[in-house]
């Protein structure tokens, strides 16, 4: 993988990315019974890749024609003499290194750039490969030129070894030389010396309150009723039951229990002086089929104010909107409701015996099978579900738990993952043209996420850091066989959606996603959850 560190208009130079293919698109991560289906917040790619110097090339020049670019062998560059590295810890797990270069590896760095030019020039009166006093070659190539090579050519031979004794493991992707490279040449033509500022960020410690206190978790997680298995299986019942029937007019009474109607909704606001009126669009509709056995699913006190209502006939009520409804602007809103029956209709069910358990359920031999096989069914969904809610509570408890300073790369780059899952989904469900998705991608829309996201994406990376941290402290392991195998599932699902993937990523990807499932399923084994019912 090569990088380069590219000099932006005469400023700072940083370390950029050049062909590493950045994964812009989320793993596609597939539920799956044991784990996977638990651990939905990725871990930074960056912990798991560490500075290495190979990775480097140095392109540091706004001159084209004295640009020099070269990749770092696998091995630090031999010096002559030693620099001489100061770290200074700064705020948000970062450091900052000034780099002395003495003379002596100035003087060697300027030979061997001059024998490059001396291979490569085709100087007027001499044979190519013909040796060229150094004056001339200089003259032909111009000083600037040279001096910028030679500068180019100290950072790159020297920031290695400068990396190689940082305190802490380096990020890459995080390396940034702060020193203008304008100053760089000032100070190396005037004093035939080099110092130079660079700014990394290195993988953050994490600090457990208390110590360990991961090992004696004690969680209460909160299951909403409509889970309960038996609840579940008894109105899927039901469900498949009235679909087998058939709708008949009500021409001879009002509206019951059980029936089904086509309402025209209007309601308004309504201040405590009814001063002020005004309409609330979100809860007008015409023509809703109401069934009157869903009325859990409207505003407390609706069902009860049209029971008896009967065709042709309006019924105007006040009810007040509670404050757990769904939608905020609404919570404990006065409203007046108006309803007009335009349809009533009573559902003809035939008897629920075992006659109808093949239409109940495809291979169904009795009602007694149906009933057994469908609770085991929801029995199976809400196991999962209260996994589900066991793990978003224990991650919840361990960003509680820990204290961490999360360097700003890493902040970045999880927030850029989240905001390139977010604009996939939103492709997948709108077709947007290329106009909408440049607008989307922009640096201004993606900084705007990251500003309006900087909790939940801080929250996020907290419990990542913290889960991967218990993976390293318990010696968790993982099997070959289980990472070869989501590997490729995962590489076949990106070639069925026919997205662009990274190998060397999808796989480091997978084995983050199964580290932590590995460390939630240890935590639920050894923590005391107590489940309540909401």
């Amino acid at each position: 993988m090569e990088l380069c560190m590219n000099l932006v208009n005469g400023g700072s130079i940083s370390v950029v990315n050049l062909n590493s293919s950045r994964l812009s698109r989320s793993l596609p991560v597939r539920k799956n019974p044991i784990s996977l289906q638990s651990y939905t917040c990725l871990r930074p790619p960056s912990l798991s890749r560490q500075f290495q110097p190979s990775q480097f090339a140095v392109s540091a020049s706004p001159s084209s024609s004295s640009s020099s670019s070269t990749a770092l062998s696998s091995e630090k560059d031999q010096l002559p003499a030693d620099i001489v590295v100061t770290e200074t810890q700064e705020p948000n797990s970062r450091v900052k290194l000034s780099i002395q270069v003495p003379p002596e590896v100035c003087d060697d760095c300027y030979k061997r750039v001059i024998d490059e030019f001396m291979k490569q020039a085709k100087v007027p009166g001499f044979r190519p490969g013909k040796k060229v006093p150094e004056s001339i070659l200089v003259s032909h190539v111009g000083k600037k030129s040279v001096q910028k090579a030679a500068v180019e050519s100290i950072l790159r031979r020297t920031l290695p070894h400068a990396m190689s004794s940082v305190t802490g493991t380096p990020l890459r992707d995080s390396v940034r030389i702060v020193t203008r490279f304008s100053d760089m040449e000032q100070a190396y033509s005037s004093l035939n010396s080099l110092r130079y500022d660079v700014i990394v960020d290195i993988a953050p410690e994490v600090k457990w309150i208390p110590e360990n206190g991961y090992k004696n978790l004690k969680v209460i997680v909160e299951i909403d009723s409509d889970i309960d298995a038996q609840n579940a299986s008894e109105l899927e019942l039901r469900r498949r039951h009235k679909s087998l029937g058939s709708l008949r007019i009500v021409t001879d009474r009002g509206l019951q229990i059980g029936d089904l109607a086509v309402l025209d909704i209007s309601a308004t606001t309504v201040d405590q002086d009814e001063s002020t009126v005004k309409s609330i669009p979100s809860a007008e509709s015409k023509g809703y089929n109401f069934d009157t056995e869903d009325g859990d699913k409207v505003v407390p006190g609706f069902l009860d104010s049209i029971i008896g209502i009967q065709r042709g006939e309006t019924k105007s009520f006040p009810l007040v909107f509670p404050e757990s409804w769904t939608q905020e602007d609404l919570r404990g809103i006065h409203a007046q409701f108006n309803v007009e029956c335009k349809e009533l209709f009573y559902r003809d069910l035939p008897e629920l015996d075992d006659s109808l358990a093949e239409r109940l359920l495809p291979g169904g031999t009795s009602l007694k099978q149906v009933k057994e096989s469908l609770l085991q069914k929801f029995l199976e969904v809400e196991q999962t579900a209260r996994e589900q809610a066991a793990d978003n509570a224990i991650l919840d408890q361990l960003c509680k738990m820990v204290e961490v300073d999360i360097p700003q790369s890493f902040f970045e780059e999880q927030g850029r993952q989240l905001y390139g899952a977010r604009l996939l989904e939103i492709q997948a469900n709108i077709k947007l043209n290329e106009q909408q998705l440049a607008s989307l991608s922009s640096k201004k829309a993606v900084d705007e996420y990251l500003l309006n996201q900087k909790e939940n994406i801080t929250h996020m990376i907290k419990q990542s850091l913290a889960v991967g941290d218990i993976y390293k402290r318990e010696n968790l392991q993982l099997s070959t066989e289980e990472i070869v195998k989501e590997v490729e599932n995962s590489i076949a699902e990106f070639k069925r959606q026919k997205q662009d993937y990274d190998e060397e990523r999808v796989r480091g990807q997978v084995q983050e996603i199964l580290e932590g499932a590995k460390v939630l399923e240890w935590l639920r084994e050894h923590a005391e959850i107590q489940y309540v019912t909401r």
